[in-house]
This record gives structure tokens, C-alpha cells and sequence, in this order.
């Protein structure tokens, strides 16, 4: 039996897994929640906790278990920038900093077009060029410093092998620092010095070196345990479909963010204004995509709600054209820069999570259309437990909608890079609700209101 350990990042919390993989089921999770320290020099990432926590686990892990390699996901929009000792050149920037908007003309003047790169202009961190332009920019002694640059997952490797890269994944996904289309860094790398000093980008699915002798002394894992690159998270997500589907196909990984990926879709001009993008998946292929932040939405209106919908309650939303119009997070996805509004008044907590069910499934929908989606939807991760969400989804959706065998896309598609003759198990398909055409007159409704 082969026990793949995978550090898995989110932008809410972190976690470890264990993967069987024999079976791609999760047998061992922890996680801590991944909090921004607030700084000084400013709002950061834990790097030191969250490398406590990894090592803690992976030793108790290695005890119970076993470990035979060790594979890692995190989200993206994220570097860690190292001194010529590989250390920690400077605190890891939380993209949700809005530090870069200061410089916000000044980096608009030198980032590439969407057009060469697939990345959008985003506002905050979100565009890594846009961090890295702000650092070195506002800190000059920092440029000194920097010897290196690593992608996220890239820097847990570090720490895990002592080899430095990056991978075409993370630096695929809205960073403006990578050309999808000929598969190599932008000009915006060359225009911030850099050249020399970013980690070589590689493929997610190669090793990235064996775990160091400190790392086994710490953990008990054996020395030279197989260490993949690594994955940007709603990459991994998408991988195990690129492994066992035929295009074309569509895969929603849902989490903080939902993003909608595909595969083989048709052939469309992409508005970069709508928050669509183009990522690049573990093989280094191109992948339209749009997204919004649906998991943050959802914890917005839900505000720890237990209430559970009736029969009664979807009726009554049905009935009355109770609904949420976009955005509720109105810094990014198809409708940035708009205001919610709710149509109507819920009556009660089951109405109103049955109304922020379908107004997640069409906001899905929407970014869907936008990259011209064909094929069957698989939905990932948290969403794909929501029966409201699935069913607007599958009444908007004629080619289907499916929900994936594992309960959370990322560990298990990031063990995969450590099992290449892994077989993955298919979705299992949702069936079309009875009110289907109810389903889609208020969707109707909802676009005529935008």
C-alpha cells in the first residue's frame, strides 16, 4: 500500500492529508486555520507556524502509517522570495494586501498584455507581478536581498528537499509573469530584474528531489522520500480528470474560490474584464477558466446558519422571485465592481440559503458561459454537497452535472502527481430535478434583473 502525504494550502486554512493510493481516499486530515499575521512590514503569511503544524503531523503520520512520498497544493497568487542562504528574504506578502494598488499606474505601464499572458488585470495581490513589482519597488534594499524566487508550492519543497523550482501551474495562474501559449516566463519577469532568479519552472507531476536528511530526523520519514513539484490548488483539483476524461469537459473546484476550468471548450474570444483567465494545468497545457469567490460569498450571507431548506421554503423562493443579484463580494468574478441587492425579502433562514444556493449555481453558470464550457460539469470540493446548488446547476447545464468521488479535490488530485498509474474513479451524475423548468424560469429572472 502506497500512503502519499499531501501539504494542501488554501487561502482559509491549511491542512495535511493522507491519501491511499490504492483507493484515493483520505485516511489521516488535520489542518489549522491559515490567518494573516498582521505584521510588521506587513499583513503575511504564517510560514513558520504552518511549518511547525506540517512537520508535527507528518512525524505522527509517518508513525501511524507511513509515508511513501509526500506531494503539495496550495493556492495561488502567492511567492516566497529567498536570500542567498535560502532563507526567508522578506515576510510572504497576503494577496489581499492592498499595498500594490498604491502602484497601480506604474505596474499597469509595464505588465504585459492579456493576450500574451491569459492574466486578467486583478486588483489587490492578485496578479503576483503586481506583489513583486509593489516589494521591490516600495523596499529597494530588498532587491539586494533576493536571490531567489519560488512559487508557493515550490517553497514547501524547498523546505522539504533544499531544491528550488517553480511550476507552470502557479505561475499559470493569473500571475502575468508566464506566456501559457508558448509555455515560458513573460517579459514582465526581465522588466522587474528578475531573470536570474526565479526558480526553473517545471511540470507539476515530476519529483522535485528525495526529503533531506534534516526533514527525516525531524519527521521519521526516510531519507530520500519522492517530493513532487507540486500544484496550484484548483489545478490539482482539475487533475485527476485530465488523467482519466476525454475532452471536453468542464470541472467547478469549490472552496474559497469556485473556479470553473475548460477542457476542450469552444473556441472564444475571453473578456479579461469578467475576472476569465487562462491557467495552465499540471502538463503545462492551457486551460480557459473564470471564477469568483463563491466560498467567501457563502459565508457572507450564510453567517453560520444551520437552518436546513424545506420543500416549503424552495416553493415559496420559487414562487415569490426571492433571489440575490451579484456581487456579494464585489472585488472580483463576472460582475466585479457591482453591489448586491436582494429581489424580494426571504422568509426566513431555510429561504435564504436556498435563495444563496442558486444564486452561487448562477454565478457558476455565468463563468461557465464565459469560457464556453461544453461537455459534462464535474463539481469539487464544499458545493458539491449542496443539493440547491446542484440542481439550478443541472437545470442550466443541458451536456450534465456531476459531482466528483472525492469529497475534496485538491489532496487527492495532488496525491496524483506521486501515482502515475493511478485509476481515477468517475463522477457520479446528478440527476435532473423534477422542477427543472421551474429551476430555469427563475434563472431567466435572475439575468433579466443584471
Amino acid at each position: 500500500m502506497t500512503h502519499i502525504a499531501v501539504i494542501d494550502i488554501g487561502k482559509t486554512n491549511a491542512k495535511l492529508a493522507l491519501v491511499d493510493g490504492r483507493t484515493l481516499a483520505e485516511i489521516a486530515v488535520v489542518t489549522r486555520p491559515n490567518r494573516p499575521l498582521p505584521g510588521p512590514p506587513w499583513p503575511h503569511v504564517d510560514l513558520d507556524g504552518h511549518w511547525r503544524f506540517f512537520l508535527t503531523h507528518l512525524a505522527a503520520f509517518q508513525a501511524e502509517h507511513g509515508v511513501d512520498a509526500i506531494s503539495i497544493t496550495t493556492h495561488g497568487a502567492a511567492a516566497v522570495l529567498l536570500d542567498r542562504q535560502g532563507r526567508v528574504a522578506a515576510p510572504m506578502l497576503d494577496y489581499e494586501h492592498s499595498g500594490p494598488d498604491a502602484l497601480a499606474a506604474r505596474y499597469d505601464a509595464i505588465r504585459p498584455d492579456f493576450a500574451l499572458t491569459g492574466s486578467p488585470r486583478l486588483p489587490l495581490g492578485l496578479n503576483l507581478g503586481a506583489q513583486l513589482h509593489w516589494l521591490l519597488a516600495t523596499h529597494p534594499k530588498l532587491a539586494e536581498r533576493v536571490a531567489h524566487v519560488v512559487t508557493y508550492p515550490q517553497y514547501w519543497g524547498w523546505r522539504l528537499t533544499g531544491e528550488r523550482a517553480s511550476d507552470v501551474s502557479s505561475l499559470g495562474c493569473h500571475t502575468d509573469l508566464w506566456d501559457p501559449w508558448q509555455g515560458c516566463f513573460s517579459p514582465l519577469v526581465e522588466r522587474l530584474g528578475l531573470t536570474d532568479r526565479f526558480a526553473p519552472a517545471r511540470r507539476s507531476n515530476e519529483v522535485l528531489g528525495g526529503l533531506s536528511p534534516e526533514v527525516a530526523g525531524l519527521t521519521g520519514i526516510p531519507a530520500g522520500t519522492p517530493v513532487a513539484v507540486g500544484i496550484h490548488d484548483s489545478n490539482a483539483s482539475l487533475f485527476p480528470h485530465v488523467l482519466a476524461r476525454k475532452a471536453p469537459f468542464a470541472v467547478v473546484s469549490t472552496g474559497t474560490w469556485v473556479v470553473a476550468m475548460a477542457v476542450g471548450g469552444a473556441s472564444e474570444r475571453l473578456d479579461p474584464a469578467r475576472d476569465v483567465l487562462v491557467n495552465v494545468n499540471a502538463l503545462g497545457q492551457p486551460v480557459p477558466s473564470a471564477r469568483f469567490m463563491g466560498g467567501r460569498e457563502f459565508e457572507i450571507i450564510h453567517a453560520g446558519s444551520a437552518a436546513e431548506p424545506s420543500d416549503a421554503d424552495r416553493a415559496a423562493v420559487l414562487d415569490a422571485g426571492v433571489m440575490i443579484l451579484p456581487a456579494v463580494e464585489p472585488g472580483s468574478g463576472p460582475f466585479r465592481g457591482r453591489e448586491m441587492a436582494w429581489i424580494g425579502t426571504p422568509g426566513g433562514e431555510g429561504q435564504r440559503m436556498v435563495a444563496l444556493s442558486w444564486y452561487l449555481a448562477l454565478m457558476t453558470a455565468t463563468c461557465l458561459d464565459l469560457i464556453a464550457a461544453r461537455g459534462p460539469t464535474i463539481v469539487e470540493g464544499p458545493f458539491a454537497r449542496n443539493g440547491d446548488f446542484l440542481d439550478m446547476l443541472s437545470a442550466l447545464r443541458g451536456e450534465g452535472v456531476e459531482t466528483a468521488a472525492s469529497a475534496t479535490g485538491t489532496s487527492v488530485g495532488a496525491a496524483l502527481l506521486c501515482l502515475p498509474d493511478a485509476v481515477v474513479e468517475q463522477g457520479r451524475p446528478c440527476l435532473m430535478p423534477a422542477h427543472a423548468e421551474a429551476l430555469r424560469g427563475y434563472a431567466a429572472g435572475w439575468f433579466e434583473h443584471l
